[in-house]
C-alpha cells in the first residue's frame, strides 16, 4: 500500500507544508503547557487559521477529528513520549514508543506519524532506543501506507545551557538527518543550523526526502519570520512550528503569516504586515 495518498493530503501541489505542533503535553514538562492549557480552544484557533497539518498525540487527536466539515488540517500523530526536555536530566532517559502506533494513526485518519531520532551527548542508549523505534515504525508504516516523519534532534549538553537546547552545529545535524533518511523516513523534521544560509547542505544530504524545519523555543516575530523566509529560500519543503505559534499572543495571525511565507513566497516584511493586520494573506 502506497503512502502517496496521505502525503498528497499533507503537502500542497507545490510540495509545501506547514505543520503546527501542539503535542507538547506528551512530554510531562510544565513549561510546555503555556498556551495550550485549554487544548480544545487552542486547536480550534489553529484550525480556523487553516495550516496544512496539526501535530497531536493519540489522546488529543479526537479534538481535531471531531471538528465537523471537510476542510480540517491533516493530523500528524506523535508516537513517542520522551523525558529529555527538563532543565535537569533524570537519571534514566527514554523515548518510549506507544503500542501499535500506526494502527492508532490509521484509526485516527492521520496523514503521517512522527517519531524522535535523538542524539544527546553521552547518551548512546537513548539513541539506540530511537533507532529501534524508527525501524519498528518503518515496518508498520509500510504495511499500512502511513508516511513516516522522523525528527532528528541534536541537543547540547544540559550543563551548557539547561534543558532542551538545540545544537545548531551543521556537522552534527547533517549526519543525523542522513541517518533518518537511511532508516526510511518519508519526511524529515529537522532543526535549523546556526547559519541558516548553509541549510541547503541539509536539504542536499536528505537525498530528495522533504525537509520540514523545526521552530524550537520562542523567538521574536522578526527573528522567526526572517529565519523562515531564508529556510524556504534554502530549499526547505516547509516548517513544523509549535511554541512560536501556540505561545504567541496572536496564534491565528502568526499561522497566517507563516502560511504566506511557505505557500506564497511572502517576504519577511509582507509576513509581518499580515501578522500585524495590515494586509491579508
Amino acid at each position: 500500500m502506497s503512502s502517496l495518498a496521505r502525503l498528497n493530503r499533507m503537502f500542497s501541489s507545490q510540495g509545501k507544508c506547514f505543520d503546527v505542533a501542539i503535542d507538547h503535553g506528551f512530554f510531562n514538562e510544565f513549561t510546555f503547557l503555556s498556551g495550550i492549557e485549554n487544548m480544545k480552544q487552542a486547536i480550534e484557533t489553529i484550525v480556523t487559521a487553516a495550516p496544512d497539518c496539526v501535530q497531536l498525540s493519540a489522546g488529543q487527536a479526537r479534538l481535531l477529528q471531531e471538528i465537523p466539515g471537510k476542510h480540517k488540517p491533516g493530523l500528524v500523530l506523535r508516537t513517542d513520549a520522551a523525558n529529555i526536555y527538563g532543565s535537569v536530566l533524570p537519571r534514566f532517559l527514554f523515548s518510549e514508543l506507544m503500542d501499535r502506533a500506526v494502527e492508532h494513526a490509521v484509526r485516527l485518519d492521520a496523514v503521517a506519524v512522527c517519531v524522535n531520532l535523538l542524539l544527546l551527548p553521552g547518551q548512546p542508549e537513548l539513541h539506540h532506543q530511537c533507532v529501534r523505534n524508527v525501524a519498528q515504525l518503518k515496518t508498520e508504516c509500510e504495511k499500512y501506507g502511513m508516511p513516516l516523519m522522523v525528527e532528528p534532534l541534536v541537543m547540547l549538553p544540559n550543563e551548557a545551557k539547561g534543558g532542551y537546547m538545540v545544537d545548531g552545529d551543521i556537522q552534527k545535524i547533517m549526519p543525523l538527518v542522513r541517518q533518518g533518511v537511511e532508516l526510511g523516513a518519508d519526511v524529515i523534521k529537522a532543526d535549523p543550523c546556526d547559519d541558516v544560509t548553509e541549510y541547503h547542505r541539509v536539504i542536499e544530504v536528505a537525498s530528495g526526502i522533504p525537509v520540514l524545519v523545526r521552530g524550537g523555543g520562542r523567538a521574536s516575530d522578526e527573528e522567526i519570520v526572517g529565519r523562515t523566509v531564508e529556510l524556504m529560500n534554502q530549499g526547505a519543503s516547509g516548517i513544523v512550528y509549535g511554541r512560536n505559534v501556540i505561545q504567541h499572543p496572536n496564534p491565528a495571525g502568526m499561522t497566517s503569516a507563516l502560511m504566506a511565507i511557505v505557500h506564497k513566497g511572502a517576504s519577511a516584511e509582507q509576513a509581518l504586515a499580515i501578522l500585524q493586520g495590515e494586509s491579508k494573506a
